[in-house]
């Protein structure tokens, strides 16, 4: 497992293989001309790039395209690659760093768009935002309470399906420590 985490993490620290993955996850399948229309790219790069994503398991071919338009899907229920081995070496945990970096610019391009775009919405959506709350844990109360959250945000994944009334909406979780770490024995 150490070894596919580690090229995983190397395959995503890439800001087009990121977004390719990321686009897929939020909009769902989507061919190689798609994603390159979308993202601003050509579809030969993001072939490339969609393929690289594939060889390590983070996208799969649906099998459902026609030709050479081949219609690619991130694959479900995966792990994230920084998430899997706690013990990595020096050049993935800088893969991981960039990863976690991108991660974060990705989320304020989106909460920017969402503030540009919240006073189209009714006032029922409208509530939804940015918002923090202090919590004071251990770390081992840290680890139970973002297992908490994933169980809340699993039951609500599909919950919606087939309802005209609901849309989908992205949560992002940033637990970030406030306090100085603790001394090294």
């Amino acid at each position: 497992m150490a070894a596919q985490t580690s090229t995983a993490l190397r395959v995503l620290a890439h800001p087009l293989r990121s977004r390719l993955l990321a686009h897929l996850r939020v909009h769902g399948d989507a061919t190689a001309s798609d994603l390159a229309s979308a993202l601003g790219t050509n579809s030969g790069a993001t072939s490339y790039h969609l393929r690289q994503l594939a060889e390590v398991g983070l996208i799969e071919d649906t099998l459902n395209g026609t030709g050479r338009r081949r219609l690619w899907r991130a694959t479900p229920d995966q792990s994230r690659p920084d998430e899997l081995d706690p013990v990595l070496d020096d050049d993935d945990a800088s893969a991981a760093d960039w990863l976690a970096l991108d991660y974060l610019a990705h989320f304020s391009d989106q909460a920017h768009a969402w503030l540009k775009a919240k006073g189209d919405w009714p006032p029922e959506w409208q509530s939804s935002g940015l918002e923090d709350h202090l919590v004071q844990v251990t770390g081992e109360q840290l680890t139970a309470m973002r297992a908490e959250i994933d169980e809340v945000l699993q039951r609500y994944r599909r919950v919606g399906q087939g309802n005209p009334a609901a849309k989908r909406v992205v949560v992002y979780t940033c637990p970030l420590p406030l306090d100085s770490p603790p001394r090294q024995k």
